[in-house]
């Protein structure tokens, strides 16, 4: 292995990679909208990790040691009943973090999060950005605003899997993702985004098949691609827009 890229394991015996290649903080607008002062004392710890489909960052009850940045990678955070039923609540990517727990005083939360989008994030220990956290000032205002646009988010995914179709719900959930992401495709089979949306793989599949003859998305062997985003977001209920005006409301610009 070259000598500048180090190993470690995640969970479940997935091995990933980092290398310290240049910083940059522009690609995660958490990250980009800190001041110098407060980059210059987190840029030492941070690393630039790659995050690989199906890597589980934290399991539900896990202490949390790490938070991370996704860059271009996109990570669901999802909540399991004890008979093995699942749903995404909320979905993360470049515009936050991963590890909210570690600022409100739990050290854990019972949700996982589970990697949906391959791709890069940046990982810091959980301790050295609390300690930032704690004294106040940028870092904290920032955290606390997204967390305010997260548990928004939350609340709407809630309201949408109750009282919208699952059409819709495939709607929300496309161009959630398509916001966090470099292209308009996303790879992802329905039996993934069934799990995610909390629904029956039968459903997706019908729903997807309806975008598709509508010449919407392009769906091939577990790659979605999204042909028309404005009749996308015409066709969506209003869970989506209510949730990326909140973020950006409380958020800096969109990087």
């Amino acid at each position: 292995m070259d000598g500048s890229m180090r190993s470690y394991h995640g969970h479940h015996g997935k091995e990933c990679v980092h290398n310290p290649i240049p910083y940059n903080p522009g690609q995660n607008r958490l990250l980009a909208a800190l001041p110098e002062e407060v980059l210059e004392r987190l840029e030492p710890h941070l690393e630039r990790v790659r995050m690989e489909l199906g890597w589980v960052l934290h399991e539900s009850g896990e202490p949390l040691r790490h938070v991370y940045f996704p860059i271009d990678s996109i990570v669901s955070l999802m909540c399991e009943l004890d008979d093995g039923a699942s749903g995404e609540i909320a979905v993360a990517g470049n515009e936050g973090l991963i590890g909210v727990a570690m600022f409100m005083g739990g050290k854990s939360t019972l949700n996982r999060a589970v990697v949906q989008s391959a791709g890069f994030a940046y990982r810091i220990r959980a301790d050295v950005l609390v300690r930032e956290f704690e004294q106040g000032g940028p870092l904290q205002d920032l955290v606390l605003r997204y967390t305010q646009a997260l548990i928004t988010q939350m609340a709407q995914t809630a309201m949408c899997n109750r009282y919208h179709e699952v059409e819709q719900q495939l709607c929300r959930w496309l161009l959630l993702s398509l916001d966090r992401m470099p292209s308009n495709e996303l790879t992802m089979t329905q039996e993934l985004i069934a799990a995610n949306l909390g629904v029956r793989r039968e459903g997706v599949t019908e729903a997807a098949g309806k975008l598709q003859a509508a010449g919407l998305i392009h769906y091939s062997r577990g790659k979605i691609t999204v042909l028309d985003r404005p009749k996308l977001e015409a066709r969506v209920c209003e869970c989506y827009a209510v949730v990326e005006k909140e973020f950006d409301r409380l958020l800096p610009k969109r990087i």
